[in-house]
């Protein structure tokens, strides 16, 4: 029997389709535009050549396409399909160069990567969208580079000038995203510059601000209410309000007291988002019945509710507190959703926590993770922090591994030593398997609160398979021990995977120091 062979061109269009919708849309023009009149007719479908991104994204970092590629795009490719766009996705470098196109029908725009000069220079200098019909854009992203020198300057800047310039250029906007949330950009704040009155077409707001009270400012600017007193903005409802996200990283101590006025007044919200990473709540913990009863008993029209909500409850007393059963008996109406929860009480510091969140868990990051983690997988998880005052054994980060397979960034804060040290060594010597842990995508590794165990864990190599390029903060005392004074054979190998070394604490710069981490920058 003859093995199966399909080439590509054996495919129908529908299946071939499919398959070049999943790759970079700009590799797939670049590479198939001109090879024979079927992928040049599907190329120009408008179901694929509709929505551009002319840029390369990798964690965040924008980058340009490179000339060649570019030259050819501008020159053959776009004028030849520019008709069928409707939405670009483009960076600083190259906007003006594709933007000198015409796009009769372009409805979206999406600009990347910009400082704040060049942001306030679009709506100054209007040569970049002379040839766009600015009416007819109704979806417009602005991500503006956080500028390091100058903070507090470029924010005003964006708060006080780009936001009413964007307004007045793109008079039917519908949607827009300005700064999509990451962690190196910089949040808006409207105290100083209150903002005009938003477009009444918009529909859906993008924005990362500083203070509760700049998203009250933005919400009654665009329900036309002025801002005369923080009582009487509470008291306002936003009747069309459909569709609300609230994420806030910060302690709140006014989940009570703010949030849950401000979503009273959204009457006919039918979707809402709620990521609260750390509200402290002194009559207890936020659960099913207090989201019921405080939110979607008031929100008729709710239809899509996820949310990721910690709680911090401060007690004199852990007797009679609610079990994690109890908390997930509370969502027994969520019936569509599947709700996890997680509660950990620690004695030492008199307090407890509490973690509901709708599943998938759709966060880049995963905040002081325990033992009583339940599992599951968390694709877009790149961030896990781990905190608890029991120990953390090997198999637990066997399942942090394997639960989160993209993780780059982990810190520790331990300070228990492994029960289960001596077991684990035990089988090494007759011979029994234990499969080495591997965290393929690690970049930065936060172990200067962890005990010497987890120092020791993540640097043998019988143990863990680091990458390569590897940032590591450690206690130096701690690293001293675990290397046995630097001259160990078995953390040689993951410690020669070190990019960077940030140790804490007093230390010399001994000779058997640097020769241990020859290729390593050491902070």
């Amino acid at each position: 029997m003859k093995p199966l062979s399909i080439k590509l061109t054996d495919l129908a269009d529908e299946i071939l389709i499919i398959i070049l919708k999943k790759l970079y849309n700009v590799d797939v023009l670049y590479s198939l535009i001109g090879v024979n009149k079927r992928f040049r007719r599907i190329t120009h479908d408008a179901t694929f050549a509709g929505h551009l991104t002319l840029l390369y994204k990798f964690d965040d970092i924008i980058s340009p396409l490179p000339d060649p590629m570019l030259d050819r795009i501008c020159s053959q490719i776009l004028p030849s399909i520019h008709h069928k766009i409707k939405s670009l996705k483009l960076e600083s470098t190259s906007m003006d160069r594709i933007l000198a196109t015409n796009y009769p029908n372009l409805n979206g725009l999406g600009l990347y990567g910009l400082d704040v000069e060049k942001a306030i220079s679009l709506f100054t200098d209007d040569t970049t969208f002379t040839r766009i019909n600015k009416d007819q854009i109704t979806s417009f992203v602005i991500d503006i580079n956080k500028n390091k020198n100058k903070n507090k300057i470029s924010r005003d800047m964006i708060s006080s000038f780009l936001f009413p310039h964007i307004f007045a250029m793109f008079i039917n906007l519908q949607y827009l995203n300005i700064a999509p949330p990451a962690i190196s950009y910089q949040p808006l704040s409207f105290w100083t510059s209150h903002p005009t009155v938003i477009s009444s077409n918009l529909l859906e707001l993008h924005v990362l601000v500083e203070f509760f009270t700049d998203c009250l400012y933005l919400l009654d600017a665009a329900v036309s209410i002025n801002f005369i007193h923080f009582m009487l903005i509470l008291l306002e409802k936003l009747p069309n309000l459909r569709c609300f996200s609230l994420y806030c990283d910060m302690r709140t101590h006014e989940y009570d007291a703010l949030i849950i006025p401000l979503l009273h007044r959204m009457l006919n919200l039918e979707e809402l988002d709620l990521q609260l990473n750390n509200v402290y709540r002194n009559k207890g913990f936020i659960d099913g019945n207090s989201l019921k009863e405080d939110i979607v008993n008031y929100m008729t029209q709710l239809n899509k509710f996820a949310f990721n909500i910690r709680t911090f409850n401060p007690s004199s007393n852990l007797i009679n507190l609610p079990s994690n059963e109890d908390i997930q008996r509370t969502f027994k109406e969520f019936k569509n959703t599947q709700i996890i929860s997680c509660v950990d009480y620690f004695q030492k510091r008199w307090c407890g926590f509490c973690h509901i969140y709708s599943y998938p868990y759709r966060m880049k990051s995963y905040d002081n993770l325990t033992n009583n983690f339940s599992g599951g997988l968390f694709n877009y998880v790149k961030r896990v922090s781990l905190y608890d005052d029991h120990p953390f054994e090997y198999e637990f980060f066997r399942q942090i591994a394997q639960s989160f397979p993209f993780i780059k960034n982990l810190t520790i804060v331990n300070d228990k030593p492994q029960k289960n040290k001596l077991q684990r060594k035990s089988k090494k010597v007759d011979n029994q398997d234990l499969s080495i842990i591997e965290y393929p995508h690690l970049i930065y590794l936060y172990l200067s609160h962890a005990h010497d165990d987890y120092v020791e864990q993540f640097l043998v190599d019988a143990e863990m398979c680091l990458s390569n390029n590897v940032y590591l903060s450690v206690d130096y005392e701690a690293l001293r021990r675990v290397t046995e004074n630097f001259t160990s054979h078995a953390t040689r190998i993951n410690c020669a995977k070190l990019h960077r070394l940030h140790l804490h604490g007093k230390y010399e710069m001994t000779t058997f120091l640097k020769d241990y981490f020859p290729q390593t920058n050491i902070l």
